[in-house]
């Protein structure tokens, strides 16, 4: 029979068990509750940002089916690449991929778009000056660059013939698509239509003379482009030449590379790598880009 210093040690024994039980049980509780808010406040903030940014660039695409492929990818993609390469460093490097990736592909996008809207805008002022002069109204000339030119800067003069008819005020018109257009060329063009409309004058020529000022700066931007595009190479030339060497040198010596994502030292030389990598990259990229 058990004895009463034994009855004691297995009720302390349980309720000790009981109470790392009950404190793991909470402990889990208040995790998946804390996950429940943040992946409620993830999910908000990212439809919200996408819906504004996909329709600043006239991508109707439902934000809910790209939240769920973010989750999917987030989740799935890291998992692969533990599976296939058995390096949880990796899988951890993935997912900085898979985050970063969605912002630097809108970027683009956007700086595409924004470019090609700058090509077009001088041809576009000569339009809407030659219908000034020809006798057209400011409202026709905005239509014709509607219905004839193509995107991205169709589209936004047809939104704001649109806000024109449904009765919005010519300057917040004018503001919302600077809003879209962050573009200093842009902005001459809506001061001029802005001066134009409060104390008159020939708006036809200035919108010449300024597409004429925009010819000129577009040459001279392409002129400085050539010449610093060497510059460009080489910053990308030098930034993926360590990499390289490092797959290479990972595929000689895979045994005496391991360490490098094995061992403390070996990630804190990797941080270092990417630091010094990613500040040479900036450096070189702000020496070549001059802006007019």
């Amino acid at each position: 029979m058990k004895t009463l210093a034994d009855l004691a040690t297995d009720t302390l024994f349980w309720l000790s068990l009981a109470a790392v039980f009950s404190c793991v049980a909470i402990i889990g509780w208040l995790l998946v509750r804390r996950a429940n808010v943040f992946m409620k406040d993830y999910q908000s903030v990212f439809k919200e940002t996408a819906t504004g940014n996909l329709e600043d660039m006239y991508l109707f695409i439902d934000p809910q089916q790209l939240f769920i492929a973010n989750i999917v990818a987030l989740l799935l993609v890291p998992i692969l690449a533990y599976l296939f390469t058995g390096n949880f460093s990796i899988a951890l490097l993935v997912i900085a991929v898979l985050i970063v990736i969605p912002f630097m592909a809108y970027k683009s996008m956007r700086k595409k778009r924004l470019k090609k809207f700058e090509q077009q805008l001088p041809d576009v002022l000569v339009m809407i000056s030659g219908a000034l002069a020809s006798g057209s109204s400011l409202n026709m000339a905005l239509q014709s660059v509607m219905l004839e030119q193509q995107a991205p800067i169709s589209q936004e003069f047809m939104l704001f013939v649109r806000e024109q008819r449904i009765g919005v005020d010519f300057d917040t018109s004018l503001r919302n698509m600077e809003r879209r257009i962050p573009l200093l060329d842009f902005s001459m063009f809506s001061a001029a239509m802005r001066i134009s409309r409060e104390v008159g004058g020939d708006l036809g020529e200035v919108l010449s003379t300024l597409a004429d000022t925009l010819r000129r700066k577009s040459s001279m931007e392409g002129k400085i482009d050539a010449l610093t595009a060497q510059g460009r190479m080489q910053g990308i030339v030098m930034t993926g030449l360590p990499i390289l060497l490092g797959g290479l040198l990972f595929t000689l010596e895979p045994e005496a590379m391991s360490k490098l994502f094995t061992t403390p030292m070996g990630w804190g030389l990797l941080s270092v790598i990417v630091v010094m990598e990613v500040l040479g990259y900036i450096f070189i990229s702000k020496i070549t880009s001059i802006d007019v």
